[in-house]
């Protein structure tokens, strides 16, 4: 007996289904965009415990006729193909008909339809793969999906599904993906019977953008318009030098964040080919390019794009989850996407909508809570800076020389001994090991300091700041130079962890209370760290659908940096939760409201806040760098300076 064997259609449904199928959210987007398809224009979405014990999907589409119900189980049973020509220009969302037998192999299916043409409805049943039941009964025109009990028969693939919030996320993100591709329709989404996305039909995609993001979003957004590109080429690269060229039209259009919008992941990149769902590579690196020198390399915008062309310009068979594509003229779709956008964002020269802080206030000899509190108040330097996820990372562009302030060594009150020459000694007894030496970006020589070396800061002597951004100081040991905004970012965030063990975590109540709109992902992850954010200083609470009203924030955090330190946190929950421990997640909470409360660069300090600064560093336990990784101090040695001035 031979050992090639054919696989029953139970095994090839269940292989089908781990293609198709990855989990909950694959169901539900594979169900509605058969929904889709049949034209309908309200989708009803009911979730039980993340998508394990029910999905359940209502439309008013076209429904199925008696005899198509059953035969949709059949494998590559479709409507929407009918031959190998087909395959070159795909106009729906679906067309390989393994979608419904995929599914039913692995829950408990219910299927109730009715198209127009019938009188009376069709109700089929399937069990793991096996059809249980087909009744006729009375429903309305349209279709309504039941999944049950996904994975009930495939303990493997289930133990591989992440917690209920996670699993409800990826639904609630997919489900406002397609609620923004199609403006005209209904979209209502419930989670164990609460409600999260319900949007209702709008004439703009400007309105629904405003349903589901609210005015703010829409604030910083840049209206692409309506951009075309005619291009005369043969349908095929190797086609014959007589074809004759035919005219292809690319059309963009949607929305773009200006430069100041800064994420920290591709999470807000939205992108719709032809009305499809996708994440391509080749338009998320058009996107980069539009913004190259606008924003950090970290940093990503907010775009939501939808590409349309010919069908047979874009080939959607090359993934099993149908998420990616490729397109026949690649290099041409990306630089059309790169330069419309680039050129929307230089026509329109979005500015950061920071206010100007007061002028500083004397500080000497406040404590340090009264001092926090006035931080906010110190001046900026004349242009603006970008806000940023990291603040006080990015500088500014070299300005005219003419125009740079000079540098001034304040002198000391006392009268100081004259400067040792001697070389300077090392920095620990207990040193084994010389400093590296590791170059710095302000001087030649510049060495960033090891943890042993930096005991020298308790005996440093401040001289002033370069440019309002760094401080320098004098030690036996050399010359040093001080970022202060990192310096101020780890005092800031190992008080916060600190404050977070002990249960005192200071906080400020707000006059009025901050309501802010949330997306219905961000109120899944909201949900989820809720009791971690009132443990590092917020007091928040549901305020309505969607929405979050903040009575207090962490102590230090100006009023206008509060609604961005929320808006982090939530990315950061995103982000890590799912690959993350919680210790690890809230280290990151800590670091993200440090940042936004720490001084910021081109801030002028009094001298007492520069002496509080270098003597609350040298008390931190990790001196040498920020909660980000960036060096903190930066030192000039003894020796060195001398070589520099021949004196060795």
């Amino acid at each position: 007996m031979g050992r090639i064997r054919i696989l029953s259609d139970t095994v090839a449904n269940k292989i089908a289904a781990g293609e198709v199928v990855e989990r909950p959210a694959s169901v539900v987007k594979e169900l509605l965009e058969n929904s889709l398809d049949a034209g309908a224009n309200e989708f009803r979405i009911e979730i039980e415990a993340g998508g394990r014990r029910l999905i359940r999907l209502a439309d008013d589409g076209c429904g199925m006729l008696r005899d198509d119900a059953m035969l949709a189980f059949e494998r590559h049973a479709t409507s929407k193909l009918a031959d190998v020509k087909d395959l070159l220009s795909i106009a729906t969302l679906g067309f390989r008909g393994e979608a419904l037998p995929s599914i039913a192999s692995v829950s408990r299916l219910l299927l109730e339809t009715r198209s127009p043409e019938e009188q009376s409805g069709t109700a089929v049943e399937f069990a793991g793969g096996k059809l249980l039941r087909c009744d006729e009964a009375a429903f309305a025109a349209g279709t309504v999906i039941t999944i049950r009990d996904l994975f009930f028969n495939v303990p493997a693939r289930k133990k591989f599904l992440r917690s209920e919030q996670t699993e409800i996320a990826h639904i609630a993100s997919l489900v406002t993906h397609y609620s923004l591709a199609h403006p005209g329709k209904t979209f209502l989404l419930r989670h164990n019977n609460a409600e999260l996305l319900s949007v209702s039909p709008v004439a703009s995609l400007r309105e629904r953008v405003f349903q589901v993001f609210g005015s703010q979003i829409l604030d910083d957004l840049v209206d692409l318009g309506d951009r075309n590109r005619d291009l005369n080429m043969p349908l095929d690269h190797d086609a014959p030098p007589d074809e004759p060229a035919r005219t292809r039209r690319f059309r963009l259009r949607g929305f773009v964040s200006g430069p100041q919008v800064q994420k920290l992941n591709r999470n807000s990149i939205y992108l719709f080919v032809n009305g499809r769902l996708i994440r391509d590579r080749l338009l998320l690196h058009a996107i980069s390019a539009a913004y190259h020198n606008l924003m950090p390399a970290a940093c990503y915008p907010f775009a939501l794009l939808f590409l349309d062309c010919d069908a047979e310009e874009v080939d959607v068979n090359v993934h099993p989850s149908k998420t990616e594509v490729r397109f026949r003229h690649g290099s041409v779709v990306h630089d059309f996407v790169r330069d419309t956008v680039r050129e929307i964002l230089m026509a329109q020269r979005p500015a950061s909508n920071i206010p100007a802080p007061t002028p500083p206030q004397p500080g000497a000899g406040l404590p340090y809570s009264e001092f926090s509190q006035r931080i906010e108040s110190m001046s900026f330097a004349a242009a603006a800076i970008p806000s940023a996820p990291i603040p006080g990372d990015v500088m500014l562009d070299a300005p005219d020389p003419a125009s740079l302030p000079e540098f001034v060594l304040r002198r000391p009150i006392s009268p100081e001994p004259r400067f040792d020459f001697e070389p300077a000694p090392p920095a620990a007894s207990n040193s084994k090991a010389p400093i590296p030496d590791t170059h710095g970006p302000l001087f030649p020589d510049a060495q960033i300091l090891d943890p042993e070396s930096l005991d020298a800061l308790t005996d440093l002597r401040p001289l002033g700041q370069i440019h309002d951004s760094f401080i320098i100081a004098a030690g036996r040991d050399g010359l040093w130079i001080i970022d202060q905004h990192v310096a101020h970012e780890r005092i800031l965030f190992e008080q916060v962890l600190a404050q977070r063990a002990n249960g005192g975590t200071e906080s400020q109540r707000l006059l009025v209370p901050m309501v802010i709109g949330l997306s219905a992902a961000q109120q899944i992850e909201y949900a989820r760290i809720a009791e971690e954010m009132d443990a590092l200083g917020f007091e928040t609470e549901p305020f309505g659908n969607r929405t979050v009203a903040v009575k207090s924030a962490p102590a230090g955090v100006p009023a206008g940096e509060i609604e961005k330190v929320l808006f982090e946190i939530l990315e950061i929950a995103e982000r890590e939760l799912r690959r993350a421990s919680l210790d690890d997640v809230r280290r990151a909470m800590a670091a993200s409201i440090a940042c936004r409360a720490a001084i910021k660069i081109n801030t002028r300090l009094e001298p007492a806040k520069i002496d509080w600064l270098l003597r609350s560093l040298a008390a931190t336990s990790c001196p040498m760098s920020c909660p980000h990784g960036r060096p903190i101090a930066l030192r000039y040695p003894t020796r060195d300076i001398l070589k520099s001035f021949h004196r060795i």
